[in-house]
């Protein structure tokens, strides 16, 4: 993004990117804990400026994250406590979850052992080579672009975790930890407004989001 404040702590409409997530996770009725990883500098931050201020009485801890985003979900999946049947993974980077959307990935989870927010693949998609030129055009039936949240049977979720340390290996989200387990992993359509914010033009995005939303 060009800055060093992390990204989860760039404001959109004036306050934190994570503070919209955890307006919807804490009004979620299904969610009853919120644990959060940060990076070690940020969590008394935190703590103090977004947390306290904003009243999000379900956040229970805030420890500290890792070197990559798979460190930091298994921090903080360590602190979860053993009688959790289901738990849910969000990018705090991705502001526009709604309660509607938690609902439905934690019932589809709690059905099949896991489920992932994802939208089906509609631009046309192309391989290409190191020197930048086509080398074939990818069929997209059947190919859907992954989101955040997504949710797992605890247990099934440490398993992957744990099997992935072990073998050193390295996702780029839960879900494919659990696929390379061999198991199931459901599906629930998101919405192409579940933007993840990773650049600046993002930013600009997020806010049009936020106007054509308060216009609804």
């Amino acid at each position: 993004m060009g800055t060093q404040v992390p990204k989860q702590f760039l404001t959109l409409g004036g306050v934190p990117l994570l503070v919209h997530s955890l307006r919807v996770l804490d009004a979620a009725e299904w969610v009853h804990d919120i644990i959060l990883a940060v990076p070690e500098a940020d969590r008394e931050s935190c703590l103090r400026d977004i947390v306290t201020p904003h009243g999000f009485k379900k956040v229970r801890q805030i420890v500290a994250g890792g070197a990559e985003r798979q460190d930091s979900v298994r921090h903080a999946l360590e602190a979860v406590e053993g009688g959790a049947d289901l738990v849910l993974v969000h990018d705090a980077v991705r502001p526009f979850l709604t309660v509607e959307m938690v609902a439905r990935v934690l019932e589809r989870a709690a059905a099949v052992g896991a489920a992932i927010v994802a939208i089906p693949m509609r631009d046309t998609v192309k391989r290409v080579s190191p020197d930048r030129l086509i080398e074939d055009t990818v069929e997209r039936h059947g190919l859907w672009l992954a989101q955040t949240p997504q949710a797992f049977r605890t247990g099934l979720l440490r398993e992957a975790h744990q099997t992935a340390l072990a073998e050193g290996k390295r996702a780029t989200d839960d879900a494919q930890l659990v696929e390379w387990l061999g198991r199931p992993v459901g599906i629930v359509e998101g919405t192409a407004e579940n933007i993840k914010i990773t650049r600046p033009e993002d930013l600009g995005i997020g806010e049009a989001i936020l106007a054509a939303r308060a216009k609804r």
